[in-house]
């Protein structure tokens, strides 16, 4: 396989979110974490995956009230350990009952679209 047939970073990161793990990428050079997915660094540079420790902490936090019979739900921008910023959801607690500031931590959740990243609290 040359480097033109390699699959590229979105799908990479999928495939690792179906082997149950979760990837981001790292510059060698500097250490600077990135995602999402990218081809390279911002200066071009070749990026490096590496596995994401899944802890975090809640940086922003909303809760959507759809209408009956759907229950509320939260979006949650979440900074994770290396120094990223996620959008998923905190699972495993009323979605009003999520702070910022909250510690939390990862998971994959199969979904009908695919595995999803989401966290539970710490």
């Amino acid at each position: 396989m040359t480097p033109n047939d390699a699959p590229g970073p979105e799908a990479r990161w999928r495939e690792a979110l179906d082997e149950g793990r979760i990837l981001l990428q790292r510059d060698p050079a500097s250490g600077a974490v990135f995602f999402p997915p990218r081809v390279c660094g911002p200066e071009g540079q070749a990026l490096e995956w590496i596995e994401a420790c899944g802890t975090g902490t809640v940086y922003a936090v909303t809760t959507i009230h759809p209408r009956p019979p759907l229950e509320p739900y939260n979006v949650a921008l979440v900074d994770l350990a290396e120094g990223v910023r996620m959008m998923s959801r905190v699972d495993g607690i009323a979605a009003d009952d999520i702070a910022i500031g909250s510690a939390v931590v990862a998971a994959i959740a199969q979904t009908r679209d695919g595995p999803l990243v989401v966290f539970h609290p710490a």
